[in-house]
This record gives structure tokens, C-alpha cells and sequence, in this order.
């Protein structure tokens, strides 16, 4: 439980300054900082889940989310004791893995919460997320096309998560047993590109140049390398509605949500009430599919 101290809150047993409370994050939404941070505390044992143990980049709003942001990768200085980092490429970053950390980040108006794919140390993906990322503003299709990877997914007999990404995409999650690489992933997910890309011409597209795509959907399959980073289930994002990348149920995709549904207003009833969808999915193997994909055309 936090208590206050002038300027600062205290909670597990770590003091954590708080500058400009009243600072108006989200106007629209009629966020404060000082509401943002009850609200990452709401967030932070789902949160931090998905950020833990990784390497973490933030996008810092000083002004609101309207203002000028910056990506932040190196730790910010100084650093209080019960921020912990780790060095990767020469660069220190934060590893996420308190609420005290999260909070301070927070004070920070950090926002948006960019975790790496690989944990820190290793080499290897934590699981498999297909992005994809819409080519216009607003795109009503977004759901009609998650739905069909999903599907896709399922004939592979795989289980997967979506979840909005807090602004106009989709993610796709494939919990994975530990092993995989980051290469196998891209060839399985290559895969997914061309069935889908073929089967549905006008809905998706794997043109990596954004002028070259139209109006279609990018099913970004390259995105899984070392060093990369996606927006982690349940980060707040920098948009007027507060909204927050949501894990959905297949069956809420088929009702075409909008992904500022989910915000930071209402994002604690819904986990109350629904928990951590991910969690209930355990890692699968892709081996099967893997040793099919690496056969000879011939012997296919």
C-alpha cells in the first residue's frame, strides 16, 4: 500500500518522487499524471509480466501526448536503487521488473512500453507475434483480417492470442516452447504471409515499402529479429482515447471491436473480470510445422 510523503509516494517500501501531478497526460481523456499512476499500479502485475526479464524501451510524452516525445532506450539518469538495467549492443537499458520501476517510469511520463522479443541474455524469442499493421489512418478491416490469420493458425493447430495494439493494428500472439529461433519464425511466418496474401489479394499485403501497400494490410512477418521490440500486451498508448494494447478472445474479434474499446479507464474491470487471456495459453510446439516447411518442394 502507498503512502504519501510531499513530492513523493511510497510503495513497497521504496520512495518514488512524483513532479507535476496535476499534469494533464491525456487531455482528451482527462488523464493526470497522477491518475496515470494509480492506473499503471492497476496494470503493473499484468504489465510487468510481459516485461520482466527483457529489454525495455520507453516513449517519454514530458508534455502530454501531444507534445514532442522521444524514444528512450538508455536508462535514464540518475537512477534510484531499485531500478535494475542490463548492457546489450552498448546500450543500458531498463529491465522492467517492480512496480516501484514502473511508477518511476511513469513520474517520467514514459507512456508506451516496447519490450525486446528475446529475454535478456539470450538469443532466442520468448514467443511468436505476427503484426499486423494497417496502411491507412483508419482501417474497419483490421478484425475481418485477424480473424482469418487466426483461422490459419488454427488449421495449423495452433493456439493464439490477438490483441489490439493500442492504435490502429493487431498483433498476434503464439505462445512457443523455448528452442525456437528467430529465423525459424520468420519462415513460418513467411508462410502465413503468402497463404494469406494469396487467399485474400485485396485484404493483405507483404510489401515491406509503405507507399507500395494501397490500402492494404502489412502482415509483417520480419519483425521477429534480435533487437526488435513490439508494443507489450497491456501498454498504454499515445492516443486521444487512452487506450491500451488488449488481449481479445477470438470471439470478441468476430464482433469488430475498435482498439480504443480498451483504455485505461475501463482496462481494470475488464481484467477483473477476464483476467490475463494469454496466460491461459500454454507454449506449443512448431516443430511439425517447421520440419514440413524445410523439406524439399518435392517431398512435400
Amino acid at each position: 500500500m502507498a503512502r504519501n510523503i510531499k513530492g513523493t509516494i511510497v510503495i513497497e517500501g521504496e520512495e518514488v518522487p512524483v513532479s507535476n501531478p496535476d499534469k494533464l497526460l491525456w487531455p482528451e481523456a482527462g488523464i493526470s499524471k497522477l491518475m496515470y499512476l494509480q492506473k499503471l499500479a492497476e496494470l503493473s502485475p499484468y504489465l510487468l509480466r510481459y516485461c520482466r526479464n527483457r529489454l525495455l524501451t520507453t516513449i517519454r510524452y514530458p508534455g502530454g501526448i501531444h507534445s514532442k516525445f522521444f524514444y528512450q532506450k538508455n536508462a535514464p539518469e540518475p537512477l534510484p536503487p531499485f531500478v535494475q538495467t542490463a548492457v546489450h549492443d552498448g546500450i543500458n537499458y531498463v529491465v522492467l521488473d517492480s512496480l516501484p520501476a514502473l511508477l518511476w517510469l511513469g513520474n517520467l511520463a514514459a507512456i508506451e512500453f516496447h519490450p525486446s522479443l528475446h529475454y535478456v541474455g539470450e538469443q532466442l524469442p520468448c514467443e511468436w507475434m505476427i503484426d499486423l499493421d494497417p496502411s491507412m489512418d483508419e482501417e474497419p478491416r483490421i478484425m475481418e483480417a485477424a480473424s482469418y490469420v487466426g483461422d490459419i493458425l488454427t488449421s495449423l493447430g495452433l493456439s493464439s492470442v490477438p490483441k489490439t495494439s493500442g492504435a490502429t493494428g493487431v498483433q498476434i500472439i503464439v505462445p512457443i516452447r523455448h528452442g525456437v529461433s528467430f529465423d525459424d519464425l520468420r519462415l513460418i511466418g513467411h508462410f502465413v504471409a503468402r497463404y494469406v496474401t494469396e487467399k485474400y489479394p485485396g485484404l493483405f499485403t507483404i510489401e515491406r515499402l509503405k507507399k507500395d501497400r494501397g490500402d492494404k494490410i502489412y502482415f509483417d512477418y520480419l519483425q521477429h529479429y534480435g533487437g526488435k521490440t513490439l508494443a507489450a500486451p497491456y501498454t498504454p498508448r499515445a492516443r486521444q482515447a487512452a487506450s491500451v494494447s488488449t488481449p481479445l478472445t477470438w470471439e470478441e474479434v468476430r464482433r469488430n471491436p475498435s482498439p480504443s474499446d480498451f483504455h485505461l479507464l475501463n482496462i481494470g474491470s475488464r481484467l477483473k473480470e477476464r483476467g490475463d487471456l494469454l496466460e491461459a495459453v500454454p507454449p506449443q510446439s512448431v516443430e511439425m510445422i517447421l520440419q514440413h516447411l524445410r523439406q524439399p518442394a518435392g517431398k512435400k
